[in-house]
């Protein structure tokens, strides 16, 4: 890593509340010639950032797509969060930012911060009490820039305070004390002090720049995005003005120039930068231990199991159509063959116990959705309820061993009685094991024009005439709308002729619809997906955070991860959505409305 200068707190679109900049959706994204528009990884390409950190308040939302994304563009990634931090159980919490340094440092962020959202929730707030640290610090790097605690206390006269002792023993040779050039207030006063308490204690000095855009005219729309997350609006006099235009992701050059003075503080950012070294391992699956009688393997468990079934089955239903009891058999004993050899004897057996379990209990359950629907295995185990010859289903369709991947059972459950599931669920393989799904929601088309006219002051009658004319058609975007767009070219049927108009004649609609674009699809909040749930082989914050919404707990929180599916390392999803007439949420948390075909009733029989 040449010397120079490495970014190590920057925020992006995941934090949820204070930031514009954009992770990409895959990883070739981070290419500037491909992206569809600027993010965090095609503009660290562009400036020759050889390294970088994301710092994503309280949460690693966005983990698994930066940190594929950085390797796929050639930029190390390092890995970290901004925590709210309680020094004395009673003041109030400061910031202090904590990166990984290595495995056992992501252990225990991942600890600390599920145990935040589970325990510690204060008007919005994930706080870690201090008293958390002890065992827990170890691979962890802190950072103690003007707002944390550290330097409150240096700032008022007391650097010598046990404080400062207390976060030395939880951090030994591991605390930096943060400066950053933004033109917020303190700052200055801060640097002050931390090259007296540097000297001092032999603290190291750390350059930064806090970053939470891209580019310095990006200002204006991320001051909007915290006014929609505040409630306010930009002219209100009253707001907080908490950030500066300064705080866009600067090259090397400016980083620099803005710290010529205190040139050592840069070079430890590099070297901060080499002592993380967290490594993270995808495609591998972890599946939780089904038990088995005693002497008895999987594979012997699920071929007497399925070889029962299939003969119950049978003996009530008979075989269809030209097919022989031999036929269902040599089929039987063809997948379990896939089946064993690719390692999922335990998915299956998993996922039937919990199906029948709801049976037993009168839950209503599904037929069976999808690919698995083509299972003879999962015919006769009771998974599915529909027979694959009779309507000539492939096996392959749901698992082939050309195409290693983890098989997905979409499983309908009654939605008033689903949680009895979940909790059946959480009672056998462990709490502390079993999770629902994090989804994101984004600022979609119609929704973040309203949003953008309200925090620049239009009264509602005007947001609302414009918010109108935006076709109401699936996924549709502001580009699409204006006719801008590839698909628009395509399908003329997604432009709106007066909106282009009134764009082009108003002064106000324009600047409504330039804020508008500037935020369009950037994620908006977190929530619980309606039906996945990931079972772990061990506790899950030995896989991934978890997160809990207010008042959550138990087997509500949520996968910290974005990906599509679920799917984090090590982690196994099983889908299980509620029937019932509601939304559908994509795995990236995309909204969509119920689809035209989709058979979403209330089941009969649940109440």
């Amino acid at each position: 890593m040449s010397p120079g200068f490495v970014h190590l707190h920057v925020h992006s679109e995941y934090a949820l509340t204070d930031s514009i900049i954009r992770i990409p959706d895959k990883p070739e994204y981070g290419d500037p010639a491909t992206a569809p528009r600027p993010n965090l990884i095609s503009h660290a390409r562009r400036l020759g950032l050889p390294a970088l950190a994301l710092t994503d308040d309280s949460n690693l939302f966005a983990l698994i797509k930066f940190y594929k994304a950085a390797l796929a563009n050639g930029i190390k990634p390092i890995v970290g969060c901004d925590i709210w931090l309680r020094h004395d159980g009673h003041s109030e919490a400061r910031r202090l930012t904590l990166l990984c340094q290595d495995h056992a440092g992501y252990l225990n962020l991942s600890r600390l911060i599920s145990r935040a959202w589970r325990e510690g929730q204060h008007g919005g707030r994930a706080i870690i009490e201090e008293t958390w640290l002890a065992g827990a610090s170890d691979g962890l790097i802190a950072l103690a820039g003007h707002a944390s605690a550290l330097a409150q206390s240096a700032l008022a006269d007391h650097a010598d305070s046990a404080l400062l002792q207390r976060l030395r023993q939880r951090f030994p040779e591991r605390l930096y004390l943060e400066l950053t050039r933004c033109g917020r207030a303190h700052e200055e006063d801060w640097i002050a002090a931390a090259l007296a308490l540097g000297a001092r204690h032999d603290l190291p000095l750390l350059a930064s720049n806090d970053a939470r855009f891209l580019e310095r005219e990006d200002f204006e729309a991320h001051e909007a995005r915290v006014c929609i997350q505040q409630g306010r609006v930009l002219a209100d006099p009253k707001r907080p003005r908490e950030y500066s235009p300064e705080q866009y992701l600067k090259s090397t050059r400016d980083m620099r120039a803005l710290f010529a003075d205190l040139p050592e503080a840069l070079d430890n950012s590099v070297e901060l930068a080499k002592r993380c070294n967290l490594e993270l391992h995808f495609g591998t699956y972890h599946l939780p231990a089904f038990p088995t009688p005693p002497g008895v393997t999987l594979e012997q468990h699920i071929r007497a199991s399925s070889s029962t079934g299939l003969t119950q089955r049978l003996a009530r239903h008979g075989t269809a159509g030209a097919h022989s009891e031999a036929d269902y058999h040599a089929r039987l004993h063809t997948e379990l063959d896939v089946i064993v050899r690719m390692g999922f004897a335990g998915y299956f057996l998993i996922v039937a116990d919990f199906i029948n379990w709801a049976k037993r209990n009168d839950i209503p359950v599904g037929p069976g959705r999808g690919s698995g629907a083509g299972s003879v295995v999962a015919w006769a185990l009771g998974i599915t309820d529909l027979d694959p010859l009779q309507f000539g289903l492939l096996f392959e369709r749901f698992l082939n061993p050309e195409r290693v991947s983890m098989p997905d059972f979409d499983v309908d459950f009654c939605m008033d009685r689903r949680d009895e599931v979940i909790d059946y669920v959480a009672r056998t393989y462990g709490r502390d094991q079993v999770s629902q799904i994090i989804t994101y929601g984004t600022m979609a088309a119609k929704a973040v024009v309203r949003d953008a006219g309200r925090v620049l002051g239009h009264g509602y009658g005007f947001v609302d005439s414009i918010a109108k004319l935006i076709p109401n058609a699936l996924g549709i975007s502001l580009a699409d709308a204006l006719g801008e767009s590839d698909e628009a070219a395509k399908r003329p049927d997604l432009v709106s002729a007066e909106l282009v108009q009134r764009s082009r004649d108003e002064d106000e609609v324009r600047e409504l619809l330039e804020l508008a674009r500037k935020l369009e699809d950037l994620v908006r909040n977190a929530g619980k997906h309606a039906g996945g749930v990931v079972i772990a082989p061990g506790p899950l914050t030995d896989y991934s955070p978890l997160y809990a919404e207010q008042g959550g707990g138990g087997p509500g929180h949520a996968v910290r991860q974005g990906r599509r599916r679920g799917r984090g390392p090590g982690q196994v999803r099983f889908s299980r959505p509620a029937h019932a007439d509601h939304h559908r949420l994509d795995g990236e948390g995309h909204q969509y409305a119920p689809r035209r075909d989709a058979s979403v009733s209330r089941q009969a029989g649940c109440r």
